[in-house]
């Protein structure tokens, strides 16, 4: 599939275009200068056929930061086949874009100027000051106002192969319905359900006719999605580059420089597993401008997520922030690596630190603790092999059969309590959901049921099969009740 890489000095509508181009408002926007600082990838559809876009960081000159933030962009445009140079058409022509622009050109690629915010007719005299650029490829658009971009996008579909992209697709483009619609922005759900089935004979041992368990589709279960979360200046960008072998994230000592989420994903073995490198999370009170929004894409990415590997800086004390953050993972129910970045330039006992861990993180006692060093890479490689394991444990399905036998052993060690005089029975389990696993107790009162002793049949369960980084979800019900909600408490 051919690249297509959006290149400008900040603020010239770059990810506005991006986002007008996949479909969806994907890329954070705003008047700030270097919002974008890593290159975000997207597959966009371009009519019947699809390109990989690069949106990249302003070309700019300055701090450390800005050095970084362009010296990704211009190795995504060697990296692409397609370039647009966008520029602000609400300014004069300047010598720093047609310094830019001459030495993109010189790459020889299939490149275009588009000059943007071209808002109305009366400012499309504007375009005549860039035909100084030496290119007859010349687009004057607005993306704000959707205004003449069928030009570039039918030019951007005759830079692709005829044999690429997605065939059943039939997308008919007229100019004059492209200027009054919005067709590049409708309304998207990107949520998948789950396949249902009801049971089988054999399984209505341990269900009622009416129950239903969920499947799903064992290509879906071989998409791994990790979230790389923490606060801010903990390594987490550090950690995607050293995890991927190359420098993906801009990695800088200025603090929150990730903005956008990025992922990127890699294929190991039959598992395509994507990571996602998050904006660092700071104290509410801290929290300005574009990073509010920041803090909200991580949110929703997490909410998609299915293992989060929790950055935790070893060469300084934990904050309360640490555990607000760990309480994201608890709360989306996610399967979880606690990694302890900067453990070379800390001399502490092993045993003795991870304990505190340990004490400090009672709510993911179930995840693992690495130690690392994602600037030496220090056991780094250890890390896939986790996730691989911990997505097994919480892809798993364990026989109906298998868990009562468990579980009936359990009871025989300890009895279920009586409830005021009440006698509590517990006639079987089984599980209905995977990632996380989801198991449900079917009792006679389901309301008698004490959370020590659902934590006891937890530890047993967890005693028996491999549950190492992921939590166990239990929902006690009644024979009577049909549905099975999704509210359980987390062991």
């Amino acid at each position: 599939m051919k690249k297509l890489a959006i290149i400008g000095r900040p603020n010239v509508g770059k990810s506005s275009l991006f986002n007008r181009l996949v479909k969806q408002r994907d890329a954070i926007t705003s008047d700030q200068a270097g919002t974008t600082r890593d290159v975000k990838k997207r597959i966009a559809p371009i009519l019947d056929r699809e390109v990989e876009l690069l949106d990249t960081g302003g070309l700019d000159k300055g701090c450390e930061l800005f050095d970084k933030i362009k010296e990704k962009a211009v190795k995504a445009a060697y990296e692409a086949d397609i370039i647009l140079y966008v520029v602000d058409g609400k300014t004069i022509a300047n010598d720093e874009d047609k310094k830019f622009f001459y030495e993109l050109q010189a790459m020889g690629k299939a490149m275009a100027l588009v000059v943007n915010k071209i808002d109305n007719d009366k400012m499309n005299e504007r375009l005549w000051d860039y035909y100084e650029f030496g290119t007859d490829t010349i687009f004057g658009i607005s993306v704000a106002h959707n205004r003449n971009t069928v030009k570039l996008i039918e030019w951007i579909y005759e830079q692709l192969p005829e044999d690429e992209g997605a065939k059943n697709k039939e997308l008919q483009l007229d100019e004059e319905e492209n200027d009054s619609h919005d067709y590049n922005l409708p309304e998207f759900n990107e949520e998948e359900e789950a396949h249902e089935r009801l049971l089988t004979e054999d399984e209505k041992i341990a269900f009622e006719e009416n129950d239903q368990t969920r499947f799903y589709d064992p290509e879906r279960l071989n998409q791994v999605k990790v979230a790389i979360i923490g606060r801010v200046n903990v390594g987490k960008s550090s950690l995607l580059n050293a995890l991927l072998g190359e420098d993906r994230s801009v990695v800088s000592s200025v603090a929150g420089t990730t903005i956008d989420p990025i992922d990127e994903v890699i294929e190991v073995g039959d598992k395509k597993v994507t990571f996602v490198d998050t904006a660092g999370v700071r104290r509410r009170g801290k929290i300005v401008g574009i990073e509010k929004f920041a803090l909200n894409r991580t949110k929703e990415m997490l909410k998609d997520a299915d293992i989060a590997l929790l950055v935790l800086d070893a060469s300084e004390p934990f904050k309360d922030l640490d555990e607000k953050i760990a309480g994201l993972i608890d709360e989306n129910r996610l399967g979880c690596i606690i990694i302890l970045n900067k453990w070379d330039l800390t001399d502490k006992d092993y045993e003795k630190f991870t304990e505190k861990v340990r004490s400090r993180f009672k709510f993911l006692h179930y995840a693992p603790i690495l130690t690392i060093s994602a600037l030496t890479k220090q056991r780094v490689h250890k890390i896939m092999d986790k996730i691989l394991e911990i997505n097994e444990n919480y892809s798993q399905r364990i026989s109906t059969s298998k868990l009562n036998r468990v579980i009936e052993l359990a009871q025989r060690r300890h009895h279920l309590p009586s409830v005021k005089g009440k006698v509590i029975r517990l006639y079987y389990v089984t599980q209905y959901d995977i990632r996380p696993p989801r198991i449900a107790l079917v009792m006679n009162r389901p309301e008698g049921l004490h959370f020590t002793y659902r934590r006891y049949l937890t530890n047993k369960l967890r005693e028996a099969f491999n549950f190492e980084g992921t939590p166990v979800l239990f929902h006690a019900r009644s024979k009577k009740q049909r549905t099975i909600v999704s509210d359980e408490p987390n062991f």
